[in-house]
């Protein structure tokens, strides 16, 4: 059965949030098996209770995902982080953090990436959970959908589209391994719109963006970053990236497709709320993986998380 993992040693990283535009350092800390992934905010006047990255604490899908307590400690913009840290198959953390943010670094995950390959990765003696779907699970809004579907694997289809030529239609379909993960995902960079810059800066949103931390568009449609995009189909395979983080949050790694077509992060983690509220949709297992499938599937518990 796949083994519970943790960081060797603890590694930290500083940088500015990118709605904030302030500084930020964070450290993760290595973290015994059964923790999970926990955030605890260090600044001064933080309450410091630990904030479980977890779909029961998810507060905000606006242009971010956030978790916490309404009124209190919250820690916005986890995505990037949490799509490494599922990406790379980490299942214990504790991130202190002294912001409000976890730092943009340069908008991808490869920075969370490389600290993680540069603290090295521990296998623990206990059992790897998984979340299992056992049938579909469908949210909508708008015309955009995700989904969740019974699947021998670690499965994402996911499918953009933008009327800007400068991106279009694209869609990627991928079976989530480290290898894949950090080949594949892990470096592209979130992106936006020139033409958007002032309304969200008039809402105090996006203050820290800039060409070091995002692929921008112009008002021609033309990729303004000089030095162009990481990937031909950059945007997919971001927004693929933000999908693995938001659902990183369902309580251990899934076993199953998800599916979307012009999904979001408010998108994302309604499909995780809808397959969590539902006890004959997903059941709790051990499992072993061999290549991109799983065998020797034992159930642990089946209900509610």
């Amino acid at each position: 059965m796949e083994r519970q993992t943790t960081l060797k040693r603890r590694v930290s990283l500083s940088g500015v949030g990118v709605h904030s535009g302030r500084p930020v350092t964070v450290h993760f800390n290595p973290a015994e098996a059964g923790t999970g992934i926990v955030f605890r905010r260090i600044n001064e006047g933080a309450e410091g209770r630990l904030i479980p990255a977890l779909a029961s604490e998810v507060v905000k899908t606006d242009l971010c995902t956030a978790v916490g307590q309404p009124g209190g400690d919250q820690v916005m913009t986890i995505e990037h982080l949490m799509s490494a840290v599922a990406g790379l198959g980490i299942d214990n953390l504790l991130v202190e953090i002294d912001a409000a943010e976890v730092p943009i670094m340069d908008g991808s995950a490869i920075p969370f990436v490389e600290a993680f390959e540069e603290a090295g990765i521990e296998t623990l003696q206990s059992t790897r959970k998984y979340v299992r779907v056992l049938k579909p699970v469908r949210v909508e809004a708008n015309g955009a959908w995700a989904e969740l579907v019974p699947w021998n694997g670690t499965r994402f289809e996911v499918e953009i589209d933008f009327a800007t030529p400068a991106i279009g239609r694209q869609s990627i379909e991928l079976d989530l391994d480290p290898q894949t993960y950090a080949r594949e995902i892990s470096r592209a960079r979130t992106f936006g719109f020139i033409k958007d810059v002032e309304w969200l800066w008039a809402a105090g949103l996006a203050i820290g963006s800039s060409l070091a931390n995002s692929v921008v568009i112009g008002e021609d449609d033309s990729i303004v970053n000089p030095e162009g995009l990481r990937y031909p189909d950059e945007f997919v395979r971001h927004k693929t990236l933000d999908a693995i983080g938001d659902l990183s949050v369902a309580g251990g790694p899934i076993i199953g497709c998800f599916r979307s077509y012009r999904s979001g992060h408010r998108l994302n983690a309604m499909a995780v709320k809808e397959l969590l509220a539902d006890p004959s949709a997903f059941e709790l297992v051990h499992a072993r993986k061999t290549g991109t499938q799983f065998a020797d599937i034992v159930p642990v518990n089946q209900g509610r998380l």
